[in-house]
C-alpha cells in the first residue's frame, strides 16, 4: 500500500473525514483513534484507503456513525467470520426485537445486518486483510445468514395463516420445508460485492396443508400455494427495496420455465422437467448449484433428481458446443449493448474462465465424480490433480480470476453498485487502481489486458470451431462438399463416386457399409442434434482415412465403430471436436481390428485418444497401482457395482495403451508382456482388497489376521504365472490360505475361517469374472487348483503341499513351474515360494519323468491341438513350437532342480533357460536359440491377436525356428 495517495483520493477522503466527524455525537472518538490504536496500528491508513476509494463506506460510516465506531471498537474489521459468525450475528439482532417478530420488522433487521457487513466485508478486501476467496466466501455466508433466519421467521408465519404441510409419511410430528437451491456465484460460495442471489425453490410433495397445534384455526391451502406464499415473503424480505435499503437482489429465472414458470415446484415437478425439457445451459447453471436452505433427507433427495441431468454417465463432449453456443449469444449481446470492455462477460473475461472449468466439469463429470464440485477454485485444483490440465495452465487460470474477481470487487466497492465496467472518470481508474494494487492506471491496464489475452487464448483453443472443409479437395482440386454431400442422404452410386473422388482404392465394400448404415432405420430415426453430428463427422472421417495404407479396410472399420454409437451422439462430438483424437482412432484402427473391435465394444476408452503423450506410454507397475487407488477414491466403499465398473475401464484403457505402444514399436515384445501382465497384477490386488473389506464387514476377520496380514496369497499361474500375458489371455489363478482354525471375530456375525477364505475366494472371481455391460475384467480358470474343478475353491498351504508331495501328476507339477504370487500376504507368499521349490526340487527318476512329459505332451497335441488349415502352423501346438519349449523347460526344472536348485527360482520360460545355461546344463547357444525362437513365436501371436486372427503362420514360415527346437526335442526325449 503506498504511503502516499494520488490527490483526488486524499481530497475525497478528507471530505468524508470532515462528514463524519460534524455527524458524530463524539467528534473526538476517530482523533483519538488516529492519534493512537495499539490494537489496530494500520488504522490510519486503511481508513485513509477506505474514505478515498469507497463511497459506499465512507456515506455508511458518516450516516451511521455509531454503528462504524462499533465496528472499530469490537475489532470485527481485523478478524474474519465463519459461517457460524454469520449465524449468531443475525440471531442476535432478532433477539432484541420484543415478542413474535413480524415481517416488516425482519425486513429492516435484515438490512441493518447487511449494511454492517457489507462495510466491514468490503473494508477487509479493500485494505487486503481478507483474500479473494474469503470475501467471496463471507459474502455467500452472509447471504445464507440471511435465508435461513428469514425462513426461520417466515415458515411459522406462513403456518398460522395457511396451516402447516406434512409429508404424506410424517404422522404431524414435522411439517414439510422448503428447499432453497442457489444457483450461480453463491452455489459456488463465490457471490461478488453486488452480486444477486439465484435462487430455485422446491419443495418435497404435494399435498393439501393441515391444522396443528400451533395453527388449530383457519383456511388449508395446497402444498403449491403455501410455498409460493414462503416464497414469495422470503423474496421480500430479502429483495423488497426500503428505507433501510435491500439485502439481496433475487433472481428466480433459472428455475424451470424461467419467470413464466412456477416460482416453486415440487421435486416430482423438477424431475419431470429436466428429464423431458431441461435445456443445455440449465445443466452448466447446475454445475454451481447448491442446497442452502432445506432438510438434509430432502437435499439428498433433490441430488439423486439433479445429478444424472447435469452429468452424464459418458463424455460429454457435446457440452463444448453447447457452451460455444452460449458464448456467442453472449457476445453477440455485448457487442449490441457496446459491452465489450465488461470484464466478466467480455473477451478473457470471467465468465471464459468459468466456461473453461465448467466444460471439463460437464465432459468428464459423469465418469469422474471429483469434478462435480460447484467451486472454481476446488474444480481447477482437481483438474490439475487429475493431469486434465497442466498445473501451469491452472495456476495462470487461477491467476487471472483473482485479478480479474479483485478488479471486480473494486469496481462494485465503490459505491455497492452491480457494475462490471472499467471507468472512464479520471477518479475512479484511479480508485481501481489502488485498491486492486497496481502503480498506475496504465498499469492496471497493461496487467488486465495480459490476463484476458491469455484467457482469451485458452478459451479460443477450447472453444474454436474445429476445421473440417481443410483439406477437403478432390485429385483435380474441386470442393468435396462432404458434409451438405452427407445431410442428402447419398444414394449408394454417389458414395462410390466421392469415395473413389477421395482415393479410396477398394471402395466397393465401403460404400455399401455407408449407404446400409444411412439407409437403417438407426439413422433415419435420429432427432435434429445427433444427425448434424454425425452429418459433421463424416467428412472428417472420409478424408482422414483416405490418406492411410488400406484407406478401405481402415474406414470400414472406424464406420462400424461410429454406428455402434449413433445413439451416443456425444462420442461423435468427441471425434469432430478433436481432430487429434480421429487421427490417433484412424492410426490404431488402420493398425488393429483387435483395437477396433474394443474401441466399437467399449467406446468410453475414445476418452484415451485424447491425450497422445498419455495414449503412447504404458505405465510401470508402481504407476498403475497409484492410478487404480486414485481412480478408486472417486467410488464409495459399498459400491460394488462402480468399483467393478472402474477395474473394468482401467483394464481396458491401459490394455489399450500397451496396443498403441506396440503397434507404433515404442515397446519391444518382452515388454509388451510384461506389462499387461503388471495390469493384470494390479487388477488382482485391488480386487482382493475390495473382497477382504466388504466380507470384514459382514464376518469380521479370520482370527489372528488383519487388513495387512490376511493369511490368504493369490497364486498366478500358466501365462499370469510366466509374465507372458496377451491381449485375450484369462487368468489362471490359484487360492491359498494360512489355515487358521477358529471362527472370525470383530464382525456383525461370525463364521468359519475356512469359509470365511472360501467366500473371499468366491468374491474375488465375482469381480474379476463377472460380465457387466463394461464387459469382464478378465475369464478366470481355476481348474489347476488341487484335484482341479472337484477340489475346494480355497485351499489351506498345507493341504497344499500334501497334495503336492502325494497326490500331484506330474502335469500338475509341470503347471507348478510355472506359478508364483500375485498378491496377498508377504509372509505366507514367502512359505508358498520355499514349498514351491521344495517340491519342484524333490528328485525324480529321470526317466519315468520323461516318458510322462512325453506322454502329456502327446495328449495335448491330440486333444488341444486342432487340425491346421493347409498350408498352415499352429505357433502354440505344432510342432517345434510354443508349448514344446515350455515342456523342455518344464522338464529340464523337474529333473535337475535337484542337484541344481537355482534353477528352480523363476516362473518364466526365458529367466529358466538362462539359468540352464548359467548352470552349465545347456550350452550358451542352445539356451540363446531357443530363447530367440520363442521370442519369434511370441512376437508372431501378438500380432495376430492384434488382428483377431488364430495364433498360425504360413507353414514356410519361421522353419529354422522349428528345425532347431525339433531338434532339441529329439535330443532331450529320444535319448
Amino acid at each position: 500500500m503506498p504511503k502516499t495517495f494520488p490527490q483526488l483520493i486524499s481530497d475525497s477522503y478528507q471530505r468524508r473525514l470532515e462528514g463524519f466527524q460534524a455527524a458524530h455525537s463524539d467528534p473526538d472518538w476517530l482523533a483519538k483513534r488516529l492519534a493512537e490504536f495499539p490494537n489496530y496500528p494500520l488504522f490510519a491508513e486503511h481508513l485513509k484507503l477506505l474514505w478515498g476509494t469507497s463511497d459506499f463506506v465512507g456515506e455508511q460510516s458518516e450516516t451511521y456513525p455509531e454503528m462504524f465506531q462499533q465496528l472499530v471498537d469490537s475489532g470485527d474489521l481485523q478478524r474474519s467470520y465463519s459461517r457460524e459468525d454469520f449465524q449468531q450475528a443475525i440471531s442476535q439482532r432478532l433477539l432484541h426485537l420484543k415478542d413474535a417478530v413480524n415481517e416488516d420488522q425482519l425486513a429492516r433487521a435484515l438490512r441493518q445486518f447487511r449494511r454492517r457487513e457489507q462495510l466491514r466485508i468490503i473494508w477487509r478486501d479493500f485494505s487486503r486483510q481478507a483474500s479473494m476467496p474469503e470475501t467471496t466466501r463471507e459474502l455467500t455466508w452472509m447471504a445464507e445468514a440471511a435465508i435461513t433466519a428469514s425462513l426461520d421467521r417466515l415458515y411459522p408465519i406462513t403456518c398460522e395463516e395457511l396451516g402447516t404441510p406434512f409429508n404424506g409419511s410424517d404422522q404431524g410430528a414435522l411439517g414439510q420445508k422448503m428447499l432453497v437451491l442457489a444457483m450461480g456465484k453463491m452455489g459456488a460460495e463465490e457471490l461478488n460485492l453486488s452480486s444477486d442471489i439465484d435462487l430455485i425453490f422446491a419443495y418435497p410433495e404435494k399435498g393439501e396443508t393441515r391444522r396443528s397445534a400451533t395453527s388449530p384455526r383457519g383456511k388449508t391451502v395446497s402444498h403449491q400455494e403455501f410455498f409460493t406464499r414462503l416464497g414469495q415473503k422470503l423474496i421480500a424480505a430479502l429483495d423488497r427495496q426500503t428505507a433501510d435499503g435491500f439485502v439481496f437482489r433475487v433472481d428466480m429465472r433459472l428455475r424451470p420455465y424461467g419467470q413464466s414458470g412456477a416460482l416453486v415446484m415440487s421435486f416430482d415437478a423438477l424431475e419431470e422437467y429436466y428429464l423431458t425439457q431441461g435445456r443445455e445451459w440449465e445443466r452448466f447453471a447446475m454445475v454451481k448449484a447448491r442446497a442452502v436452505a432445506g432438510e438434509s433427507r430432502d437435499i439428498q433427495q433433490l441430488d439423486e433428481i439433479l445429478r444424472p441431468f447435469v452429468y452424464r454417465k459418458y463424455l460429454d463432449f457435446g457440452a463444448i458446443d453447447a457452451l460455444r453456443d452460449l458464448k456467442r449469444s453472449i457476445n453477440r449481446e455485448l457487442k449490441r449493448k457496446g459491452m465489450q470492455t465488461d470484464i466478466k462477460l467480455g473477451p478473457g473475461g470471467i465468465r471464459e474462465i468459468e466456461f473453461i472449468t465448467q466444460a471439463f466439469q460437464l465432459v468428464r463429470g459423469g465418469r469422474n465424480s471429483a469434478l462435480q464440485i460447484p467451486s472454481l477454485y476446488q474444480a481447477l485444483q482437481q483438474l490439475g490433480a487429475d493431469q486434465i490440465i497442466d498445473s501451469s495452465d491452472r495456476d495462470s487460470l487461477w491467476n487471472a480470476y483473482s485479478f480479474l474477481r479483485n478488479t471486480e470487487h473494486a469496481l462494485q466497492g465503490i459505491a455497492d453498485k452491480q457494475t462490471q465496467q472499467l471507468p472512464e472518470d479520471e477518479l475512479s481508474q484511479q480508485r481501481v487502481a489502488l485498491i486492486v494494487g497496481c502503480d498506475s492506471w496504465a498499469d492496471f491496464q497493461q496487467q488486465l489486458q495480459g490476463h484476458r489475452d491469455y484467457v482469451m487464448s485458452v478459451f479460443g483453443d477450447m472453444f474454436a470451431d474445429p476445421d473440417t472443409q481443410a483439406d477437403d479437395k478432390d485429385a483435380d482440386g474441386k470442393d468435396l462438399d462432404y458434409e451438405s454431400f452427407w445431410r442428402q442422404t447419398p444414394e449408394l452410386a454417389e458414395l462410390l463416386e466421392h469415395l473413389l473422388a477421395a482415393g479410396y482404392g477398394e471402395p466397393q465394400a465401403v460404400a455399401e457399409q455407408l449407404y446400409g448404415i444411412y439407409q437403417s432405420k438407426a439413422v433415419l430415426g435420429l432427432d435434429l442434434e445427433p444427425r448434424s453430428r454425425l452429418d459433421k463427422l463424416m467428412p472428417n472421417i472420409v478424408t482422414a482415412c483416405a490418406v492411410v495404407d488400406n484407406n478401405s479396410l481402415t474406414l470400414s472399420r472406424v464406420v462400424g465403430l461410429i454406428q455402434a454409437v449413433l445413439r451416443r451422439s456425444a462420442y461423435l462430438v468427441l471425434l469432430a471436436e478433436n481432430p487429434t483424437a480421429l487421427q490417433q482412432l484412424v492410426l490404431l484402427c488402420q493398425s488393429s481390428s483387435w483395437i477396433a473391435e474394443q474401441l466399437t465394444a467399449y467406446p468410453a476408452l475414445l476418452d484415451e485418444l485424447l491425450d497422445s503423450e498419455s495414449l503412447f506410454t504404458a505405465q510401470s507397475k508402481d504407476l498403475l497401482q497409484d492410478q487404480l487407488r486414485q481412480q478408486m477414491l472417486r467410488v464409495a466403499d459399498d459400491d460394488l457395482e462402480q468399483q467393478m465398473d472402474v477395474i473394468r475401464y482401467f483394464v481396458r484403457s491401459n490394455s489399450l495403451r500397451v496396443a498403441a505402444c506396440e503397434i507404433t514399436e515404442v515397446i519391444p515384445l518382452m515388454q509388451v508382456s510384461d506389462f499387461l501382465t503388471w495390469i493384470a497384477e494390479v487388477v488382482v490386488e485391488h480386487s482382493m482388497t475390495i473382497a477382504w473389506q466388504q466380507l470384514s464387514q459382514q464376518y469380521g476377520q479370520p482370527s489372528g489376521s488383519s487388513f495387512q496380514t490376511p493369511g490368504f496369497i493369490v497364486l498366478g499361474y500358466g501365462k499370469l504365472g510366466g509374465i507372458e500375458l496377451g491381449y485375450k489371455s484369462d487368468l489362471d489363478l490359484v487360492f491359498l490360505h494360512r489355515g487358521t482354525a477358529g471362527q472370525t471375530v470383530g464382525g456383525p456375525r461370525s463364521i468359519d475361517s475356512s469359509t470365511f477364505y472360501a467366500r473371499l475366494g468366491q468374491r474375488i472371481i465375482h469381480i474379476l469374472s463377472t460380465v457387466t455391460p463394461s464387459g469382464a475384467a478378465y475369464e478366470i480358470d481355476m481348474r489347476l487348483r488341487p484335484s482341479g474343478n472337484s477340489g475346494m475353491l480355497v485351499s489351506s498351504l498345507t493341504a497344499f503341499e500334501k497334495y503336492q508331495r502325494e497326490s500331484a501328476w506330474t502335469w500338475e507339477q509341470q503347471a507348478l513351474v510355472r506359478a508364483r504370487v500375485v498378491a496377498g500376504e508377504k509372509a505366507l507368499a514367502d512359505d508358498f515360494n520355499r514349498l514351491r521349490r521344495a517340491v519342484l526340487m524333490q528328485p525324480r527318476d529321470k526317466e519315468v519323468l520323461r516318458a510322462e512329459v512325453e506322454q502329456m505332451r502327446e495328449k495335448m497335441r491330440k486333444h488341444l491341438g486342432r487340425p491346421s488349415k493347409e498350408g498352415k502352423y499352429s505357433l502354440k501346438q505344432g510342432a517345434g513350437g510354443i508349448v514344446d519349449i515350455e515342456f523342455m523347460v518344464q522338464f529340464a526344472v523337474l529333473a535337475w532342480s535337484h542337484n541344481h536348485p537355482e534353477i528352480s527360482r523363476w516362473s518364466d520360460s526365458i529367466r529358466i533357460l538362462e539359468s540352464l545355461a548359467q548352470s552349465g546344463l545347456i550350452s550358451e547357444q542352445q539356451s540363446s536359440l531357443l530363447i530367440d525362437a520363442y521370442k519369434r513365436y511370441r512376437s508372431a501371436g501378438h500380432r495376430l491377436q492384434l488382428q483377431n486372427q488364430l495364433a498360425e503362420v504360413s507353414s514356410s514360415e519361421l522353419l529354422q525356428c522349428r528345425e532347431l527346437v525339433e531338434t532339441q526335442w529329439k535330443q532331450l526325449f529320444k535319448k
